[in-house]
């Protein structure tokens, strides 16, 4: 063969193997899109979102979409180039989403679990706001501390060193003028026994700058009401989802609609008091919700900056610290008024 013939069957041979290349080997990428929408109003499939029994509910209109970001993982080379080229997606390192000291399964179950305490929380902001009663729950007890053996996830906290316990602080404010080795009463209730008190020695702090005593226990609050509310929503994970469930449970139970019967969509962690963290991702979110129909996105206060500069055309933006700053949102579209803006 003369060096032409050489050449181009070298060149062949380079074109195949990088097309192979570009085609099967895996990049350490995932790229990032928009996700799936759900309307919290609404169903899943056959099923409610937000379902409440043992309570009068409401009916509702219009929508309230929590939104979601896509992950896809295992890319080709050309796979992960298609996705950025098209403009929609953006790369991003797969170690941040699938950190290589943890396994798949390990990463799912976080996430997972995350979106079941983002449902908890929701349901606590919800009814807090409306005014319903609260109870103080232990929610871990410290292996080897004062409270272990003594207290349980679970049990109802009544009393601390003669002082009632009415929420997480004012635990904390009946223990603060202690010292470790006092000896001090706690009153509480395992499930439906009657009331117990133990008596408890308190230990040293974990920390060294801790002088009171420690009791090892990390109470929160709970709504203590007769009725059930339960959130159906498959193959979704992660918190930031709370602010939405947060609204339509808030629907549910309230006259008339919250929305003003209008397509709105959002996103953002909540907290027990009602405070909206900010959340990653979110011009995909907002893509996907135009798309769906939205016209109005709530946006997390911390995450105005970046939603301003990519809102989709077309998709009115209201900023929300609090749940407070979310209804009256939500009043001021029902009145026709515009939101406070990013």
């Amino acid at each position: 063969m003369n060096r032409r013939t050489w050449t181009l069957l070298t060149s062949v041979v380079l074109v195949v193997a990088f097309g192979l290349l570009g085609a099967f080997v895996r990049v350490p990428y995932v790229a990032l899109g928009p996700g799936p929408t759900y309307d919290t109003l609404g169903l899943d499939g056959e099923t409610p979102v937000i379902s409440i029994e043992g309570q009068q509910t409401f009916p509702t209109g219009g929508h309230l979409n929590m939104t979601t970001v896509s992950v896809t993982d295992q890319l080709s080379m050309f796979g992960a180039l298609g996705l950025w080229v098209s403009g929609r997606y953006a790369l991003a390192p797969r170690d941040l989403y699938f950190p290589p000291d943890k396994t798949e399964q390990q990463i799912e179950q976080e996430n997972a679990e995350a979106f079941n305490d983002s449902q908890t929380t929701a349901e606590t902001a919800a009814l807090r706001y409306l005014g319903y009663p609260m109870k103080v729950l232990v929610g871990q007890v410290v292996k080897g501390s004062p409270a272990d053996g003594v207290l349980a996830p679970g049990d109802r906290l009544l009393e601390a060193n003669g002082r009632p316990v009415t929420d997480p602080q004012s635990l904390r404010t009946a223990l603060s003028d202690t010292k470790p080795g006092d000896r001090v009463q706690i009153r509480f209730q395992h499930g439906d026994e009657p009331e117990r008190v133990a008596d408890v020695q308190l230990a040293p702090g974990p920390g060294d700058q801790q002088t009171q005593g420690f009791l090892g226990v990390a109470a929160v609050e709970r709504p203590d009401v007769d009725f059930d509310i339960k959130i159906s929503l498959a193959d979704v994970g992660g918190p930031s989802a709370g602010l939405m469930f947060t609204l339509a449970i808030i629907d549910k139970l309230t006259p008339g609609e919250l929305n003003g019967g209008q397509f709105v969509a959002g996103t953002g962690e909540i907290t027990p008091d009602g405070k909206v963290g900010p959340i990653g991702g979110i011009p995909f979110k907002m893509v996907k919700a135009r798309e769906a129909g939205a016209t109005t996105f709530l946006v997390p206060a911390d995450n105005c900056a970046e939603a301003k500069a990519q809102a989709p055309e077309g998709l009115q933006l209201a900023r929300v610290a609090t749940l407070q700053d979310a209804t009256s949102a939500l009043d001021a579209l029902r009145e026709g008024r515009a939101p406070a803006g990013c």
